[in-house]
């Protein structure tokens, strides 16, 4: 008698508890969100980590939080993508924070400065350092929250239509680039243009431009940037490992609740590593396939890249000097930097070094 008791206890359990789970997720509501990405569709490893993002936030929710992603374009301008998610006409957006130095300069440090960061000292900086909870003191005034998804690792230093061997062969020259260093060029004589991606071999091809820079080999191959300019320079130093930020609406991001918080933020991580990831695995062939079709790989002279470290630092003084919220964060961020390299020429660049140049040959 007393087994059949038990027995018949422990199967109503069981049959509760399996009426109880489904009970349990149907409590987490069902959202859907709009991302304005920066980024062509063409490009798919740096377009391709909002999809990433979205696609683990959508199977760790089983499907009731879903992100749909919109190229540039799709939904508002490449270039707007801060303003998009700042009035909330969509709830997230996926670009480069540099985008948007000329609102404020100091946007500029979430994603990569002239002489900063590579991408690892730039994770440090943001997850460990105290970057992040500086940033988001700022973008908050902006109705936003931002979290790191994506980085490129180090770029190049773009194509160029003629050599460039001197400071002065900089002087008058239109040139693509983002972001905060087309201050530090202007003090060098260069005319920057700051376009999105989409646009920028249209502008390269009709000559409404003399050199473009984007990211790496890869995606410069797919933009065909070759075909129009013969010279492709190194390094980017404006681009040590610039972090490509979701940027989320305040409002809309309070209203989730914490399970689809943490999702969110877990999944923007995934995204941030993968992107690097995939860039250091697909940059080599492409680099390959470039030279092999006619490209002439140039380093920036030691002149060129010692004038324009002059010419950051002294933006970086006059900034300062008139903008209390960029002092606030490049004074902490110079001093991370200046703390970093003191321990990364120790065993990373030795080991480095060594990889690149002390191999004895075969």
């Amino acid at each position: 008698m007393e087994r059949r008791k038990f027995l018949t206890a422990a199967t109503v359990g069981a049959a509760a508890s399996t009426i109880a789970a489904p009970a349990i997720a149907q409590t987490m509501p069902e959202i859907k969100w709009r991302l304005a990405s920066s980024f062509p569709k063409s490009l798919d490893t740096i377009y391709g980590a909002a999809e990433v993002m979205a696609r683990r936030v959508a199977e760790a929710t089983d499907g009731k939080f879903q992100i749909r992603v919109f190229a540039g374009g799709e939904i508002v301008p490449g270039l707007q993508v801060l303003d998009a998610v700042q009035n909330g006409t969509v709830e997230c957006g996926h670009t480069v924070s540099y985008y948007y130095v000329g609102k404020d300069p100091t946007f500029g440090f979430d994603a990569s400065m002239p002489f900063g960061t590579n991408a690892r000292q730039q994770n440090a900086w943001l997850y460990h350092g105290g970057g992040l909870p500086l940033m988001r003191e700022f973008f908050k005034t902006y109705n936003i929250v931002n979290f790191p998804c994506g980085n490129t690792g180090t770029q190049m230093g773009g194509w160029f239509r003629k050599e460039i061997k001197t400071v002065e062969d900089l002087k008058g020259l239109k040139f693509r680039i983002g972001g905060y260093a087309g201050k530090v060029l202007t003090k060098l004589g260069v005319v920057p243009q700051q376009l999105a991606g989409g646009d920028v071999y249209p502008a390269l091809e009709k000559g409404t431009i003399d050199a473009a820079e984007w990211v790496g080999p890869y995606d410069d191959e797919k933009l065909g940037f070759n075909k129009v300019a013969p010279y492709y320079y190194y390094p980017g130093w404006w681009e040590g490992g610039p972090n490509v930020s979701i940027l989320v609406n305040i409002a809309e991001w309070e209203k989730l609740p914490k399970a689809y918080k943490a999702i969110l933020e877990a999944a923007c991580a995934e995204a941030n590593i993968d992107m690097n990831a995939k860039y250091d695995v697909l940059n080599p062939p492409a680099l390959k396939r470039l030279i092999a079709s006619g490209t002439q790989l140039k380093p920036f002279s030691k002149d060129i890249m010692v004038a324009c470290y002059k010419a950051a630092q002294e933006t970086y003084a006059e900034e300062s000097a008139k903008n209390a919220a960029f002092k606030k964060v490049y004074e902490h961020w110079s001093a991370f930097i200046t703390e970093q390299l003191s321990w990364f020429r120790v065993a990373e660049n030795g080991f480095d070094s060594f990889m690149l140049h002390g191999i004895p040959k075969k």
